[in-house]
């Protein structure tokens, strides 16, 4: 498939998604067991950040056990990074920012990419490359709402998914923009819960996240 191909499935799948937890587990049974809460409380896909020792494992155990999972290996940093994530299986790649050395080999990804960028600059060098669905990160920090409303004009083909800083609170503003497929966001599954098992407050907290994509996308 080419990248635009690959573009259109990746915009498909995050406005499936609407809201994308972005998640990060320290053992194979905080992975399992919060993406089965996750799951559960209406929310089908998650970014499982590469931050951890054993995240690559995670991941390749996540797309054996749980199939109804659409997983994407989060903060890829590096071109082995990103080969041993296709190789565990990943349905798509998240970058939180993109160098020229990870552009050149995501372009050539064998599956959907979202590559990260911080600036127009950084983004319009994407959108040379062919790519149109790209990651804003961090959002809050770079201009949140303002920067993704200024960049609807000039490029209007450019879907973004910000992540950083974005809340519970803020989440309908910033699914209401007219280039936003998809929202990132950690409020479902912060670090404490994870580490305390407390997979009925993620499924709480991803039921009321997943009210919120219905009632801003209408479904």
């Amino acid at each position: 498939m080419s990248i635009q191909q690959h573009q259109v499935r990746a915009a498909e799948m995050l406005t499936a998604a609407g809201i994308l937890p972005v998640v990060t587990v320290h053992t194979l049974d905080q992975a399992r067991a919060v993406s089965a809460a996750l799951l559960e409380g209406g929310l089908p896909a998650i970014e499982l950040t590469l931050r951890t020792p054993v995240a690559m494992d995670a991941l390749a155990m996540l797309k054996r056990e749980l199939p109804g999972v659409v997983v994407g290996a989060g903060t890829v940093l590096t071109v082995e990074q990103m080969q041993q994530s296709i190789d565990a299986g990943a349905d798509f790649l998240v970058t939180p920012g993109t160098p020229t050395h990870m552009a050149d080999a995501l372009a050539a990804a064998p599956l959907p990419v979202v590559p990260g960028a911080a600036s127009p600059t950084e983004l319009l060098a994407l959108y040379a490359r062919g790519f149109r669905v790209c990651k804003l990160f961090p959002a809050t920090a770079v201009g949140g709402l303002a920067m993704i409303k200024g960049l609807a004009g000039p490029v209007p083909d450019l879907k973004l998914c910000p992540t950083g800083g974005i809340t519970e609170d803020s989440a309908a503003e910033y699914l209401e923009q007219k280039n936003v497929v998809c929202i990132g966001g950690s409020w479902m599954v912060p670090g404490n819960w994870i580490a305390d098992g407390a997979w009925d407050k993620v499924r709480d907290a991803a039921a009321g996240a997943a009210k919120i994509v219905a009632r801003v996308r209408g479904r």
